[in-house]
């Protein structure tokens, strides 16, 4: 846990450096000069030194693809290997923060330098605002020194990556750590493929939460579209319709010919545990496989990360259950 002494500064847009137009609040460049000058305005503020990047085209967050996460992997590896940066702080909106942060700690497993993203609720410069005291608040901590892998500063609050998630959309404290299981088994270690080194490709991915009346030709549509990956929002403990035999034939037609069916729980503090209801154990017979309790955000980005590197449907699976950077084990 060094201190930062030469910290990359990424700014992909977000509500912290937005400015109104005519159509409302939009993403602007110019970021750097404002921070500069916010710095200059209270010196006594301790923050490390830093260099500057921008990554065009700037967004707001709702637009935020996969994409661009592999653009920002490629930032930050490019930053910490080739200009010798020891910690990056990245500057992102809050709609889709929780799930860049998940990602980035998939994509980013073994880089030896610390990685914090922050946004704001409110664009920076606004009176009472949450801009600068997060924005500070990360630079600050990052002069003292914060431990390599990739963290979600806000509030005054720094949070596990893989563990982030927003749960307010107007509040200051939008953000929380999700809780974790004690029943899930940490990696010891993980394969190369999975090295912040090897870059990844966007793979085809879905998410479907289960509800009452929810129809198999309404998954089997969604199991049809392509995708390598099914999320499925299960409930409580891992259940879902086990008496409903159309529905879990999609679900093994899927899984046969390669789809990666992964299952997590719709509850805030829920985790997948498919042997404590037949019910459960009816959907893990069909080849969903539990992501333990992560979080909607982790259990996608693993997915993305896995699939993106190549590996089999059997190695995701095996992986998918192992914790790699505390996305689901205390």
């Amino acid at each position: 846990m060094s201190p930062a002494r030469k910290l990359l500064v990424l700014y992909t847009g977000g509500t912290i450096g937005m400015q109104m137009t005519d159509a409302g609040l939009a993403p602007a460049s110019g970021f750097e000069a404002r921070l500069r000058a916010e710095q200059a305005a209270q010196p006594q503020r301790p923050t490390p030194p830093w260099v500057f990047r921008e990554l065009l085209p700037l967004l707001d967050s709702a637009n935020m693809t996969q994409a661009n996460w592999l653009t920002l992997r490629d930032a930050i590896v490019e930053g910490v290997e080739q200009d010798g940066c020891d910690a990056v702080l990245v500057l992102h909106g809050t709609d889709t923060l929780a799930y860049s942060a998940a990602a980035l700690s998939f994509l980013l497993l073994g880089l030896p330098v610390p990685v914090v993203l922050t946004g704001s609720m409110q664009p920076a410069g606004v009176e009472g605002g949450d801009a600068w005291p997060n924005l500070f608040g990360a630079l600050a901590l990052l002069a003292a020194g914060v431990a390599p892998g990739v963290h979600l500063y806000f509030n005054g609050l720094l949070l596990n990556g893989a563990r982030a998630s927003k749960q307010k959309s107007n509040a200051f404290d939008a953000f929380i750590e999700a809780h974790r299981s004690r029943n899930g088994q940490r990696a010891s270690t993980f394969p190369a493929e999975l090295d912040y080194r090897v870059q990844r490709r966007p793979v085809s991915l879905a998410v479907q939460p289960l509800f009452p009346g929810l129809a198999a030709t309404q998954l089997r549509a969604v199991l049809d579209s392509g995708v390598q990956g099914l999320l499925l929002e299960c409930y409580g403990s891992g259940t879902g319709p086990s008496d409903n035999a159309e529905f879990l034939s999609v679900l093994k037609d899927a899984h046969a010919r390669g789809v990666v069916l992964a299952a997590i729980s719709q509850c805030p503090e829920g985790s997948v545990e498919f042997g404590v209801y037949a019910a459960g154990s009816q959907l893990a017979s069909s080849g969903l496989v539990s992501c333990d309790g992560m979080t909607r955000e982790a259990a996608l980005a693993k997915l993305f990360s896995l699939l993106g590197a190549g590996l089999s449907q059997a190695e995701v699976e095996h992986w998918l259950v192992l914790d790699l950077c505390g996305e689901s084990v205390d």
